[in-house]
C-alpha cells in the first residue's frame, strides 16, 4: 500500500502452521537509498521479491536494511536479501539486538521449550521431514552481520531523515523507526492493529510487557498521522491519542 511520497507498505501472505498470516514490512525510498526495513520469515525472499517489483522496484536495488528486532519474522530472510543484492548492502540494527542478529547468542524467544511447544503444536498432517526441517530452523535460526549501530534518538540521514526510537519490552532492543517527511511511523512490533484498533503487543510475545507499554510514551514526541504495524498493518486514527490510550491502560 503506497502511503505517501517514497513510502510504502509491503504485505507478505502466505500460511503458517496451518493458518493463512499475513505481515507488513516497509520499504522507503528516495533518489540515492531504497530501504527495506525488517525482512520476513525464513523462506520468503520470493515473496519480499514480488512484494517490490509490484511497486517498480527490485531487491537487487536495495541499499540499506534496517531492522526493529531481533525475532525470527523479522531477520528470517535477511542473509537471503543480502545475497539476492548486487552490491554491498548495509544492514543496521541496534546495539542489544546486533549479538542475536548475528548469531553470537540464541534469540531470546527460541528457548529448547519453546521450539519443542512449536514443533509439537504443528498438525499431525505435517510430514514429519517439515517438521524435523523446522525444528532446525528454530535451533540454528538465520544470521548476518549487522554492520552498523543505531543509536536510540539518531536521525538516520536518509530519505528525509528516518529517526530511531527507543521501544523496549516487546525485546530488550526493539526499535521503531519515525519517517519525518511523511509523519509515518514503522512501529515493528511495539504496536499491532488487530481489527482496525490500534493495541499494545500480546503480552505472551512480550520480554516485558510493562516496559513495552511505558516505552510507548516515547514515541509521543512526534506527530504521527500514520502508524505501520508488522502485525495488523496501517492504523491512521488519531495516532498520537490512541498511542496514548494504550501506554496507560
Amino acid at each position: 500500500m503506497h502511503l505517501d511520497k517514497g513510502i510504502h507498505m509491503l504485505q507478505l501472505s502466505s500460511t503458517i502452521m496451518g493458518k493463512t498470516e499475513s505481515i507488513y514490512p516497509t520499504l522507503i525510498w528516495d533518489t540515492d537509498n531504497v530501504i527495506l526495513v525488517d525482512t520476513a520469515y525464513p523462506g520468503q525472499l520470493p515473496l519480499l521479491q514480488e512484494a517490490i517489483l509490484k511497486i517498480g522496484f527490485t531487491i537487487d536495488k536495495l541499499t540499506l536494511i534496517l531492522i526493529t528486532h531481533q525475532d525470527l519474522d523479522h531477520i528470517g530472510s535477511l542473509p537471503d536479501v543480502i545475497q539476492a543484492c548486487s552490491s554491498a548492502i548495509q544492514v543496521l540494527a541496534g546495539s542489544i539486538e546486533k549479538p542475536y542478529i548475528q548469531g553470537e547468542k540464541q534469540l531470546i524467544k527460541l528457548t529448547p521449550e519453546a521450539i519443542a511447544q512449536a514443533v509439537n503444536s504443528m498438525p499431525e498432517s505435517v510430514p514429519l521431514e517439515w517438521k524435523n526441517a523446522f525444528q532446525r530452523t528454530l535451533e540454528n535460526p538465520p544470521r548476518a552481520v549487522v554492520n552498523s549501530i543505531i543509536v536510540a534518538g539518531e536521525e538516520l540521514p536518509f530519505c528525509g531523515g528516518i529517526v530511531a526510537i527507543d521501544t523496549p519490552g516487546h525485546t530488550p532492543g526493539h526499535l521503531s523507526f519515525y519517517h519525518k517527511p511523511s509523519q509515518i511511523l514503522i512501529a515493528g512490533d511495539a504496536l499491532r492493529v488487530v481489527s482496525g484498533e490500534l493495541l499494545a503487543p500480546d503480552p505472551q510475545y512480550c520480554c516485558d510487557f510493562n516496559m513495552a507499554k511505558e516505552s510507548l510514551r516515547n514515541l509521543l514526541t512526534y506527530d504521527i498521522k500514520k502508524v505501520i504495524c508488522f502485525h495488523g498493518g496501517l492504523y491512521e486514527d488519531n495516532c498520537n491519542q490512541r498511542i496514548a490510550e494504550v501506554s496507560k491502560s
